[in-house]
């Protein structure tokens, strides 16, 4: 692993500390008139999401995370986890599903996501900005009812419960923003 100063902050960098493995949201470099310079950073931690603010010393030397993404298929959902095949190297693990998160809610079987991966030890998912999903369950609009931006609750096929509009029936695909999880349009 490689150190880097303060200096060479990015957003986005990831960087290893002691209490774990940390995404660099943002920084600001501060000069005060009294004193030494410092750079004030918010910092999520990548395992379990949570957001910190700490203060590093102007020029303080911290642990450079290697952070690699790797493409890999979701085959199927076993009682363990979530089967995924390498598209490199064709091998197949299961993966907990405390490591998917939200990525769970989105994909289905066939479809590619990308991992994030620390060494061996998967720390995110990467997803594309909308997913197109078939609806599987929703009450019928009634004719009539037409009241502007009026929504109804929709359970896709994977699960995930939706608001969409009154016009979407059962066997529709519509496209999901994953950032939001909210309904963008029909597919």
């Amino acid at each position: 692993m490689s150190t880097i100063s303060t200096s060479d902050f990015k957003n986005g960098m990831t960087i290893e500390l002691s209490e774990g493995l940390f995404q660099l949201q943002e920084f600001q470099h501060v000069k005060p008139g009294k004193g030494g310079a410092f750079v004030r950073t918010t910092l999520k931690n990548v395992r379990t999401g949570a957001v910190v603010d700490k203060t590093f010393r102007a020029g303080e030397k911290v642990e450079s995370a290697f952070i690699e993404k790797r493409e890999k298929q979701y085959l199927y959902r076993d009682g363990e986890g979530f089967a995924v095949m390498d598209n490199e190297t064709f091998e197949q693990l299961t993966v907990a599903p405390e490591s998917m998160s939200d990525a769970a809610n989105y994909i289905t079987e066939g479809s590619s996501l990308v991992f994030l991966m620390y060494g061996d030890e998967i720390v995110g998912t990467d997803l594309p900005a909308s997913v197109e999903l078939e609806v599987t369950e929703t009450e019928p609009g009634l004719q009539g009812d037409r009241v502007s931006g009026a929504r109804k609750p929709a359970t896709c096929e994977t699960g995930l419960i939706v608001q969409v509009p009154l016009f979407v029936n059962v066997g529709e695909r519509i496209k999901i923003d994953t950032r939001s999880g909210e309904y963008q349009t029909r597919a």
